[in-house]
């Protein structure tokens, strides 16, 4: 199920609002320019198959999420259990352009600083997050991480993220405690 938690910056362990439907989700989101939609599809992938594995049995999809955003460039979030070989990504970083955050299987937890508020948003299999360039945002995966999903960009330069080095996101609730 997905789940929108909005924060005021003052409690971070407890949401001023929880928001369990769709329709509620992106309208709550829409007013603060990011998208949001859920979009069921019949793709089998396990989260921590090889990559080329991935790209082969995701390839029709991923055309099609990117022809559908006008994205330049992909990245591939493939976590199943502990992995040392990829960093945890529940660092407050930037994107120079627009990320779409499409879950293939399993789910993450996406935290974005939007105005006076942070939104939390638990992402599962289905689910399209559209986050504007430049919204201070993380992802987090928690204890056992299962999530398989697309990071596309609408252009080369925004796949790599800045990092601000603000640790403020470590304090809210992540996935594992919603």
């Amino acid at each position: 199920m997905s789940i929108l938690c909005v924060f005021h910056p003052s409690s971070p362990g407890l949401p001023n609002k929880v928001l369990t439907h769709h329709d509620d989700i992106a309208a709550t989101l829409a007013e603060q320019g990011v998208r949001f939609a859920h979009q069921p599809h019949a793709l089998r992938v396990r989260p921590g198959s090889a990559q080329g594995e991935v790209l082969e049995a995701c390839r029709a999809h991923l055309d099609l999420l990117m022809t559908e955003h006008g994205s330049a460039a992909y990245s591939l979030l493939n976590r199943d259990g502990v992995d040392p070989a990829q960093v945890d990504v529940r660092d407050e970083h930037v994107h120079e352009a627009e990320e779409v955050f499409a879950v293939v299987s399993g789910r993450a937890q996406v935290g974005l600083c939007l105005g006076e508020y942070v939104y939390s948003v638990l992402c599962e299999k289905g689910d399209r997050l559209v986050v504007p360039a430049g919204v201070r945002r993380w992802v987090e995966l928690g204890d056992t991480p299962f999530c398989l999903a697309f990071r596309l960009f609408a252009s080369e330069r925004g796949v790599e993220p800045r990092f601000t080095g603000d640790e403020t996101a470590r304090a809210f609730l992540g996935i594992d405690e919603l």
